[in-house]
C-alpha cells in the first residue's frame, strides 16, 4: 500500500497586512477612496465651520469675557469681577424688562402654537394645496422691520385703517401701540401673525409622518375627528411640536426689531424687553461690561428653559413604531 504524502498547508504571514499598508502609506481598513470621501465633507464643512467659530463661538466666549469687566470702546477693557453681576441683581429695570419679556413670549407662544396646530391640522385634513401652503407662508417672507411698520401704520390711532374700520364699528379707537395695557399684547400679535405660517408648516411636516392607516383604523372604530386628534394625532406630533417650542421659545425671548421701530421700548417702558435694554445700554450708554452681563444671563436662562422643555417633553423620543 502507497501512502501519498502531503505537505502542510502554507502560512501567510501575519503581519503582511499592516507592512503593505506601512509601505504605502495608507492605514489599514481605510481605503483611498474613503480618505477621499473624507477630505471632500471637510472641505464642504469647513465654510460652515469657519462661520460658526467667527460669528458665534468666538463672540460669545468674548462677550462671557466682557461680562467681568467695565467696558465703553474708548479705553481698554478694566476687571471687575462680579460687579456686573452684582449691579443686574440689583437693577430694578432689569427685572422689570424680564418679566416684560416673559409676558410678551407666554402670549405669543401661547396664540402661535394654537392656531398654527390649527392650520396645520385643516391643512392635512381639508387640502393638499401647495398655492394654499405658499399663502400660508406669505407673512414669513416678510422682515420684522417692515411687519412692524406695515402695522404701526394699520393701527395708528388717528390715521390707521384698523382704528377707521374700529370707529365706523361705532367703537372708541383703541390705542393699539400707545397704550401701557394693549402695547404688548399687539407686538405679540403682530409677530403671531408674521410667523405663524412658518411655525404651522412645520407642524404640517410633522403630521405627514403620521401613518394613514391608524386614522383608518379608528375610523373603522367609530372614533371621531377629535377623539383622533387627541387620541393620535397629539401623541404622534409631540416630538415635532416639543421641537417647534423649543425653537418658537428662543426666538421670542430675543424679540427686538418690531419693538424697535413700533414703540421703542415705551410707553414708559412698558415695551422695554430685555433684548431692548441691552440694546440700549450697549449702544445707548456704552456700557459694554453690564450689557454682556446681561446677554450672559440671558443665555443661562434660555440654556435652562431648553433643557427643561426637552426633558419634560420628551422631544428625542416618538410614539412610532
Amino acid at each position: 500500500m502507497t501512502i501519498a504524502s502531503s505537505s502542510p498547508p502554507s502560512r501567510l504571514p501575519t503581519g503582511g497586512a499592516a507592512e503593505a499598508s506601512s509601505m504605502t502609506g495608507t492605514p489599514q481598513g481605510v481605503s483611498g477612496e474613503d480618505r477621499g470621501d473624507g477630505r471632500l465633507a471637510a472641505l464642504f464643512i469647513a465654510p460652515a465651520l469657519l462661520g460658526f467659530l467667527v460669528f458665534l463661538l468666538w463672540p460669545t466666549l468674548r462677550g462671557i469675557y466682557l461680562s467681568f469687566t467695565r467696558f465703553n470702546l474708548l479705553t481698554p477693557a478694566e476687571w471687575v469681577g462680579l460687579d456686573n453681576y452684582v449691579r443686574m441683581v440689583n437693577d430694578p429695570i432689569f427685572w422689570d424688562s424680564l418679566g416684560v419679556t416673559v409676558e410678551y413670549v407666554a402670549i405669543n407662544i401661547g396664540v402661535q402654537t394654537l392656531a398654527a396646530l390649527a392650520m396645520a391640522v385643516l391643512l392635512q385634513r381639508l387640502t393638499q394645496s401647495a398655492m394654499l401652503r405658499g399663502i400660508v407662508l406669505t407673512p414669513y417672507l416678510m422682515s420684522n422691520v417692515v411687519a412692524g411698520l406695515v402695522w404701526l401704520w394699520i393701527l395708528d390711532t388717528q390715521l390707521g385703517i384698523g382704528n377707521e374700520i374700529i370707529s365706523g364699528l361705532g367703537v372708541d379707537r383703541v390705542p393699539f401701540l400707545a397704550d401701557e395695557t394693549w402695547a404688548i399684547p399687539t407686538i405679540a400679535l403682530i409677530n403671531v401673525w408674521r410667523h405663524v405660517g412658518y411655525t404651522a408648516l412645520l407642524l404640517f411636516a410633522g403630521l405627514q409622518a403620521i401613518p394613514n392607516d391608524m386614522y383608518e383604523a379608528a375610523r373603522v372604530d367609530g372614533a371621531s375627528e377629535w377623539r383622533m386628534f387627541w387620541r393620535i394625532t397629539m401623541p404622534l406630533l409631540r416630538p415635532v411640536l416639543a421641537v417647534v417650542l423649543i425653537m418658537t421659545v428662543i426666538g421670542s425671548f430675543q424679540v427686538f426689531d418690531t419693538v424697535a421701530v413700533t414703540t421703542a421700548g415705551g410707553p414708559a417702558n412698558a415695551t422695554n424687553v430685555l433684548q431692548y435694554y441691552i440694546y440700549g445700554s450697549a449702544f445707548g450708554r456704552f456700557q459694554f461690561g453690564y450689557a454682556s452681563a446681561m446677554s450672559v444671563a440671558l443665555l443661562v436662562v434660555l440654556s435652562a428653559i431648553t433643557i427643561l422643555q426637552y426633558r419634560l417633553t420628551r422631544a428625542g423620543r416618538t410614539d412610532l413604531g
